[in-house]
């Protein structure tokens, strides 16, 4: 399964260590981790899949792919701005929300009309995001949504 990983890109320690340990798990359960392949969430998710052997897809917002977090494996330049935001989401299966603000909040509408389950760890109050309390329940949550 692909789970796309959105959240702050200026996060909190504890949000940042939520999202490497979100990206491991993911990684160990033999997911793919999809995120918009810059720094903050997207970096610490992408580096714990990368530490556990996993794969990452960065949707970037500009048309550089080396503009992506040293732990992309592979990199998607979309020229998009924030509007790359849809192609984050449609090309998870599910997703998984750490802290985040606005951006995250437009991941988090796009997740309700393309009809991701989606987790929330810290995230924004919204609409159709389940809270959970652990990296753990959060890849649990969404594990158990996805056929």
């Amino acid at each position: 399964m692909r789970v796309s990983v959105i959240g702050a890109s200026a996060p909190p320690d504890e949000a940042v260590e939520n999202a490497h340990e979100v990206g491991r798990l993911l990684a160990e359960r033999g997911h793919i981790v999809v995120c918009g392949g810059l720094g903050g969430v997207m970096r610490a998710a992408c580096r714990g899949a990368s530490e556990a052997d996993g794969h990452t897809i960065g949707i970037l917002p500009g048309e550089d792919r080396e503009a992506a977090n040293e732990y992309v494996e592979t990199a998607i330049a979309t020229s998009m701005g924030h509007a790359r935001n849809a192609l984050v989401v449609v090309n998870g299966d599910a997703v998984i929300a750490v802290d985040g603000a606005g951006g995250t909040l437009s991941e988090v509408g796009f997740s309700s009309i393309y009809d991701r389950p989606i987790a929330g760890l810290g995230a924004p109050d919204a609409p159709h995001v389940e809270d959970v309390e652990t990296p753990a329940d959060a890849v649990d949550y969404v594990e158990a949504r996805v056929d």
